[in-house]
């Protein structure tokens, strides 16, 4: 167990590293992530409020708004499942846990797609997150009620050949980078 947090800390530390340097690089980066929403249009979905050098899936989101529910993860306690506010493109937001920006005020709601923030992915659909296991927590709450699609969405500099994974790590069901979108096996 400590080898494997040992690797995850090395392999978190060289795909943050890859993703400043493709967020320096700027320019669009979720018309690909746009594409695919368009074909769930009312699905409820989920994206995130982007943070430091997160991709942004901003312009994605507020298109899915204009059609349906979008919420954005909250925080709620250590050690469980996040929950999902509405949000919308003009919504006043407030520092919530860690800094991560939520809305000040809205509904709750569940999502049926789900925008996954990481910090690096591999092509089996293995994801690598910041090590507090909110998104993995999420995902199989939200799997035991019925279909999700998580969506990872990264810079394809995030991708790692071999990604040190555990049993508890929740798998992607796709990806989209600023490059495009690829299919998981």
């Amino acid at each position: 167990m400590a080898a494997v947090m040992q690797d995850k800390a090395a392999a978190r530390q060289a795909a943050l590293a890859r993703r400043a340097g493709a967020h320096a690089q700027g320019g669009a980066q979720a018309g690909y992530l746009s594409e695919v929403l368009a074909g769930h249009r009312g699905v409820p979905l989920a994206g995130y409020l982007p943070m430091r050098t997160e991709i942004d899936p901003l312009p994605a989101m507020a298109e899915a708004a204009a059609y349906g529910t979008v919420g954005v993860p909250v925080i709620i306690a250590k050690d469980q499942p996040l929950q999902f506010r509405t949000w919308t493109p003009d919504c006043a937001t407030v520092p919530g846990t860690f800094g991560a920006p939520v809305p000040a005020a809205g509904g709750w709601m569940i999502p049926q797609i789900l925008i996954v923030p990481l910090v690096a992915f591999d092509l089996r659909g293995g994801r690598l997150g910041y090590g507090g296991g909110f998104y993995d927590r999420t995902l199989q709450a939200l799997r035991a009620q019925g279909p999700v699609l998580a969506i990872g969405f990264a810079f394809a500099a995030q991708h790692t050949a071999d990604l040190p994974l555990e049993p508890t790590d929740q798998p992607l069901d796709l990806i989209v980078t600023e490059g495009g979108v690829l299919t998981v096996p």
